[in-house]
């Protein structure tokens, strides 16, 4: 696990935007932060002041979009779809990037809020992420429901083998 904090991944951005004349020159993973990048063109701004916006706090509830944290969901979505985990959500990007005429973009965005509500759970219950409520709130993007078998979350895997050796 990576330990990261909000500087530093505004200053990820920032400088993946920094080298954008220097597309060969990039990783993996900033490519696609660049493609994110150039895809909101009104996150520009902030990209190219980041020292000004390293500790500014957007506020949801006035209605303000925190845009690291929005290129860091297409991020993190993409990196799932690519891997396939939860196990489904591959079909699910490519079932909503064909409704959108290959916009994978669009397809995140509509994917975004479920996976945002279920960081927002996970948080507000001080519990680890639900891959059963995401999984089937993805689902419903699609119009299919819950799974009928439970998958097991990744944070109760180890709490099981401790009450296995308890026994």
């Amino acid at each position: 696990m990576y330990d990261v904090n909000t500087s530093d991944v505004r200053r990820f951005f920032a400088q993946v935007w920094q080298q954008r004349f220097q597309p060969l020159q990039l990783d993996a993973l900033q490519q696609k932060a660049l493609k994110i990048i150039e895809a909101h063109p009104e996150y520009h701004h902030y990209l190219d002041d980041i020292e000004h916006y390293l500790d500014k706090n957007w506020q949801p509830e006035s209605g303000e979009t925190n845009p690291f944290l929005h290129m860091s969901l297409h991020l993190s979505l993409q990196e799932q779809t690519a891997i396939d985990q939860p196990h489904g959500i591959r079909h699910i990007h490519q079932t909503l990037c064909g409704r959108y005429n290959g916009d994978r973009l669009r397809a995140e965005h509509e994917m975004m809020d479920a996976l945002v509500e279920t960081i927002w759970e996970a948080q507000r219950y001080g519990r680890g992420l639900d891959v059963n409520a995401y999984i089937t709130r993805l689902r419903r993007l699609i119009g299919l429901g819950q799974e009928d078998n439970a998958r097991i979350n990744p944070h109760e895997v180890g709490l099981s083998d401790q009450i296995s050796l308890r026994k």
